[in-house]
Formats: C-alpha cells, structure tokens, sequence
C-alpha cells in the first residue's frame, strides 16, 4: 500500500475511533440514571471497575518502567481531581435532567483556559473571552428557568458547573503527567486513585455499596466498560492523530448525543432554553479551541 494511502488509512481510523468514543461516554448520564445509586457510589464503581480491567490490560502490553516522580505526582493529583469531577457530574445527573447536566458538563474547555492562563502564563486572546461569552450566555439560558422553576435543578446545574471545573483542572494535570507517562499507566494511576479519593467519602456519607438490584449493578457494570474503559481507550488511541483543535471540538458531541438518547429513554424532551443554551455552549467552547495550531496549548485531552 502506498505511504499516503497508509497515512489516510490510519487517520480515517483515528477519526472513527475518536467518533466511537465520543458516542460511548455520551451514554455516560443514561447509565448513571438507569443505576439508580446516589451520584458518589455510581462515580465510585465506574472508576473501581475500570481499574480492575486498567489494570491488567496495563501489565500486559506495556514493559514497567520507574516512573518519573513529578508525573506520578501530577497523575495522582488527577486521579483525585476526575474522581471529584465524576463525583459532582453524576450526582448533577441525579439532580437535574441527564441534558442539562451533560451540556453544563462540557465547559471544561473554558476552565482549562483560565487555568492555563493561572499555572502556565498562557494568557487568553480576544477569542477567547469572546468564547467565554458565548458560553457564559448559554448557561444562563440553560440554568435560568431552572432555578426559577425547579430549585433543585438548580442546585443540579451548579453540580455539573462544578464537575466541569474539576475536570478542568484535571486535564492540566494530564498535560503534566503524560509527558513521560504512557496511557495505560495513566489511566491505572487516575482511575485508581479517582475510586480510592472516592471510597472514604461514600464511606463518611454513609452511602450504600451493596445491596443492590441486578438492573443497578448491570448499568454500573456498563457505566464503567463503556464511559470509562472503551471511550477512554477510543479517545485515547485518536489523540496525536487527530489535530487537537478538531479533537477538542469532536469531545463536545458528548453533550448533544446525550441529549438525543435523553428523549427516548428517559423521557426527557429539550426545551427550547436548553436548545438555544446548549448551542451558544458548544458555539462557544468552539470559538475557544478554534485558533492556529501553532498557538494552541499542547494538551492532550483524556475523556470523561
């Protein structure tokens, strides 16, 4: 096969193998509605799970090395920072429709920009705060009614804002760590230390861990394998093949597909503040990570 038909060949794959994973963690508030656990236990098992099959995956394709003491600390660091993130989104699901909560979920963008800007100098352009804007408007016209109409979907909609901080803040760190940490060691390191960080909270609130039906530990099981396992390793695979602008506007479609699946199995139908909100989000966050390559933040994204 020639070289270009190769080169073309691998990058329709890392497309297609980014699509999948974006589709798979957009089944991610679905599952953790039909768990029907409280948010903490369900972000507890996703992680758990996961590093249970992480874990040997890890042993078998990669040869162990020693680890750099700096990525390893920026890995745990991570580890506890996406365990808060899940923490806060699923209970947000919990709280609030599966849409809003997934449309809320996706502003990471934005605080990963603002904490750039705060740990690596790297100061926003007018692009950005014009993104900034844009995105600020939307959540106002998604959370708005809410917290006129339903209180607690407006404590719901501050959850999931709060999980997008966390998340955030737990991409800068993967910068950090993957520079000399390979995915699968990464994914061990942040998956593990995410249910660890998780564990003795469940524990403090006294949530249940056991006990639960056949119907709750299925979409637990497929929480984990599907959000975390395989939309992760999708992701991850596509990332360094697909150029990070483009990449970082693909992730968003996790909020729009969740949406979708939203209607028809759980009956939640998009009202028209949630539409209008949820396109200036994504528009938004678009304008944001929609700038030269060559200005662009190296970050290499894991998913959610």
């Amino acid at each position: 096969m020639p070289i270009h038909a190769t080169r073309r060949f691998f990058r329709k794959s890392a497309y297609l193998s980014l699509g999948l994973g974006v589709f798979a963690i957009g089944w991610s508030a679905i599952l953790v509605r039909w768990s029907a656990v409280p948010g903490l236990v369900s972000a507890f098992y996703r992680l758990a799970i996961a590093t249970l099959v992480f874990f040997p995956m890890r042993r078998l394709a990669t040869v162990p090395r020693p680890l750099d003491p700096k990525a390893r600390r920026s890995a745990v660091i991570a580890g506890i920072f996406f365990g808060a993130d899940l923490g806060f989104f699923n209970s947000a699901v919990m709280a609030t429709s599966a849409t809003n909560a997934a449309l809320l979920g996706v502003n990471a963008p934005i605080f990963v920009a603002l904490g750039a800007w705060i740990m690596y100098g790297e100061r926003p352009t007018a692009r950005f705060w014009l993104g900034f804007a844009l995105a600020f408007t939307g959540m106002v016209a998604i959370v708005g009614a809410d917290v006129v109409l339903h209180p607690s979907f407006g404590i719901g909609d501050l959850l999931a804002l709060v999980g997008a901080l966390c998340y955030g803040i737990y991409l800068l760190y993967v910068q950090r760590s993957r520079q000399s940490m390979d995915t699968l060691t990464f994914s061990v390191w942040s998956a593990g230390i995410g249910a660890l960080s998780l564990l003795p909270v469940c524990l403090l609130f006294r949530l249940p861990l056991t006990g639960f039906s056949i119907r709750s530990w299925s979409a637990l099981i497929a929480l984990a394998l599907t959000a975390q396992v395989i939309g992760h390793l999708f992701i991850a695979q596509a990332m360094g093949k697909v150029p990070a602008t483009l990449s970082s506007i693909v992730l968003l479609g996790q909020a729009p597909i969740t949406a979708i699946l939203a209607w028809p199995l759980l009956g939640e139908r998009p009202r028209i503040g949630q539409i209008l909100g949820g396109a200036l989000v994504l528009a938004g966050i678009m304008v944001v990570n929609l700038r030269p390559a060559a200005r662009a933040p190296a970050l290499r994204a894991e998913a959610a």
